[in-house]
């Protein structure tokens, strides 16, 4: 497959596209390892060209202060997408690796969350209180500035809308860092928004990686006023530092550790019907994958049979065969990573079910089939990092205080859930776990309402909801003395 190989996926800044530059690099489809297309490299230069675009369309233009505006652009975007939902999910497949239907999910979730912060864009208000007779004070929501957008690999359209819709709602302009790995659907997204009649020059502003240059010039650059950043939790810290002397704000959502607790009046089908798509999904590269089964002494056997069979019968292969269950890992490198921490996990613990490489056609691509494997101590590497495939432990515990301290063993709280017909277990269990999503009898279900986000060093703020717009905007103090009559 050949996508626009004569075209290289290039930056756009101030309403243009810039080719220009170093020699281009391929995308690859890490099903086939096949090229797809070319992409020009970003650099430091560029990304302070696209903060001063970005920058002076903040200062100079309506934008910041036209909230219809900004509800037409975002409209028009998502228009756009859906225009393109085909195109795009096929494109996804064929860079990402994942499942025609997950590639679906992501844009159609793409196009529903633009619309709801369309909504809200009109929707921005403060309020107004009198402190003493006559003594007025006025206080305004105001977008916060230029937003740099850092996105990740995994969901290149989902993570990229989920900051840039609110920042857009809340009036900011942006400058967006994508991934090196998925540069030609990242275009394919920019050019949707290029061609949005509402959304002036400059308002949004792309430039593509080299190494982690673009990344860093837009973290230390005192031009920018607010970081959204999706990604490991290493690297947030990094964000973190390099951020520290402009004292910009920061979103991040950061890695995650997300354990599902059974206990042993749970609908054992259910919780592994739910569990097998929500560990696997996206070849576990997801931050709020199922990384972690604590299931009841009492049914763990039961339900080490019924998980081992479910993982067993999953079909692995490439992302645009629809008989296939789980698309492939991102590229190779990180198959010989899982690979090295599947020997671990049989070094450390007792293995269920070992994945492997699967031989024959799918050799090429970046595949492997899911691992299960049971473990008792917490300290264990296996245990505490985010492994992000689909490597899956399994831990028992005795009874709710040992679930709980289980749960929260990790220095993660991103995302957990519970399994349990009893209402008033699962409300006291949801509560004491300390992580910013807990589903109940399912796992992995997210909302353009519901806000996400993280506890611990699983990020700060939070994405998806109202509270989205919270990390894009100021509020401002105005304050006069109208006098008594």
């Amino acid at each position: 497959m050949n996508i626009a190989a004569n075209t290289p996926a290039g930056h756009f800044i101030a309403g243009e596209w810039i080719t220009g530059g170093g020699k281009p690099r391929q995308s690859f489809d890490p099903a086939t390892g096949e090229a797809l297309g070319g992409w020009l490299p970003g650099s430091a230069e560029l990304a302070g060209q696209a903060i001063a675009a970005a920058r002076s369309a903040f200062d100079r233009s309506a934008w910041p202060a036209s909230p219809r505006q900004r509800a037409q652009a975002l409209f028009e975007f998502a228009d756009r997408l859906e225009a393109r939902k085909d195109e795009l999910g096929a494109l996804i497949v064929a860079e990402n690796g994942k499942l025609q239907a997950e590639a679906a999910g992501e844009v159609a979730g793409a196009v529903s969350e633009i619309r709801y912060y369309a909504g809200l864009a009109r929707n921005i208000t403060g309020r107004t209180l009198e402190t003493a007779p006559g003594n007025v004070s006025l206080l305004n929501r105001e977008p916060a500035g230029v937003a740099a957008i850092i996105v990740p690999w995994n969901a290149p359209v989902t993570l990229l809308v989920r900051s840039l819709a609110p920042a857009l709602a809340a009036g900011c302009t942006a400058v967006i860092k994508p991934a090196e790995q998925t540069p030609l659907i990242h275009r394919a997204v920019i050019e949707c928004l290029a061609g949005c009649p509402s959304l002036p020059a400059g308002v949004v502003n792309s430039v593509n990686e080299n190494g982690s240059a673009v990344g860093e010039a837009l973290v230390v650059s005192p031009d920018v006023d607010v970081v959204s950043f999706t990604g490991s939790s290493r690297t947030g810290r990094l964000i973190m530092a390099a951020a520290a002397p402009t004292l910009k704000r920061l979103s991040l959502e950061l890695g995650g550790k997300a354990p599902a607790i059974v206990f042993d009046d749970a609908d054992l089908e259910t919780a592994v019907r739910e569990l097998t798509r929500g560990a696997l999904v996206m070849a576990g590269q997801i931050c709020i994958a199922a990384a972690r089964f604590l299931v009841h002494e009492k049914v763990l056997p039961e339900f080490r049979e019924k998980a081992k069979a479910a993982f067993a019968s999953v079909r692995v292969g490439p992302g645009a065969d629809r008989q296939s269950q789980m698309g492939s890992l991102i590229d190779v490198e990180n198959r010989s990573r899982l690979e090295r921490l599947i020997e671990q996990a049989g070094d450390e613990g007792s293995m269920v079910l070992k994945g492997e490489a699967p031989a024959g056609v799918l050799a090429k691509g970046a595949f492997l089939t899911p691992t299960l494997f049971e473990i008792g101590d917490l300290r264990s590497g296996l245990v505490q990092e985010e492994l992000f495939g689909p490597i899956v432990s399994l831990e028992s515990f005795a009874d709710e205080a040992e679930a709980v301290h289980k749960a929260n063993a990790t220095r993660y709280g991103l995302a957990a859930s519970v399994f349990t017909r009893d209402l008033a277990r699962a409300t006291r269990v949801s509560r004491a776990i300390r992580a910013g999503t807990v589903w109940l009898n399912c796992h992995t279900r997210l909302l353009a309402e519901a806000e996400t986000g993280g506890y611990r060093q699983s990020g700060l703020g939070r994405l998806h909801g109202a509270e989205g717009l919270n990390d894009f905007l100021e509020t401002k103090h105005v304050y006069f003395e109208a006098g008594v009559v």
